[in-house]
């Protein structure tokens, strides 16, 4: 199913190089898939004999074995046609490669502003299921933050926007990964939860994949148990996860998580 923000304005160069890798699907055109070196790495990813490439012509070279793996067993798993609606792990790499090698300053920075107003430091009034249900999903990230990272986050009531403590911002930004494949796969895991802070400690390993998810989501999924569910709107989840599955092997294989 297509991205729900399909016809918004692309936000950033991650967004955009998103945007220009979705080209109409065309028949498959190669039998065999392979990894082997390429690019001045182990994580190349070969259709029959030819090097993939990415949309913007660059090579689609994987910075681990486990990454290469993952975008390889999409390229297999294609049948008549190519859809890269089904291939989250090479739209990730190509959105990397085309997006983020070249102006990793705009990526890091868009991760600075979910800091400044992170999704778990806003927490409900009521009801106090829901008050509950926050401060079990999120109390957890805050303390992290504070420890792990130095990071002392203020947490508030309501919507209103706080200014969070400099010390704070700058302690956590500290965590924000130079390397053009972990920050690109961090800035994915951020605007698909809405929370830095999440992604952060999914990238540490603080949390498994499904832990972070559903800390992303505690809102969304109380007001389902409340009022039925969305189909449309689990749809779109579905495919969002996948994408968040993606930014966490990413992750993940550079720490050999479990989850990776």
């Amino acid at each position: 199913m297509p991205d729900p923000s399909e016809n918004a304005p692309p936000t950033g160069p991650v967004e955009a190089a998103r945007r220009g890798a979705r080209p109409a699907l065309r028949h498959r055109f190669y039998q065999r898939v392979r990894i082997a070196p390429g690019g001045g790495s182990d994580g190349g990813v070969f259709l029959d004999d030819k090097p993939a490439r990415t949309p913007a012509g660059r090579l689609l070279v994987a910075p681990t074995r486990a990454v290469a793996a993952a975008i390889a067993a999409e390229w297999e798993a294609q049948r008549e046609m190519i859809d890269p609606a089904t291939m989250p792990n090479t739209r990730l790499a190509n959105a990397i490669i085309d997006g983020v090698d070249d102006r990793p300053g705009p990526v890091a920075a868009e991760i600075e502003k979910y800091l400044a107003s992170d999704l778990v430091c806003y927490r409900a009034q009521s009801p106090a299921g829901l008050v509950e249900r926050q401060v079990n999903h999120w109390h957890p990230i805050v303390a992290w933050a504070r420890d792990a990272l130095g990071a002392n986050f203020i947490v508030t009531e309501g919507v209103v926007h706080i200014i969070q403590p400099e010390a704070a911002l700058a302690a956590a930004r500290t965590a924000i990964p130079e390397d053009p494949w972990r920050l690109g796969a961090l800035h994915a895991a951020t605007t698909l939860t809405g929370s830095a802070l999440i992604a952060l400690a999914l990238a540490r390993g603080r949390f498994s994949v499904e832990e972070a998810w559903r800390a992303a989501h505690v809102d969304e999924d109380w007001n389902m148990e409340q009022w039925g569910r969305d189909e449309m709107a689990l749809e779109r989840r579905a495919f969002r996860f996948a994408e968040f599955k993606a930014a966490a092997t990413v992750l993940r294989s550079f720490s050999g998580g479990a989850d990776a």
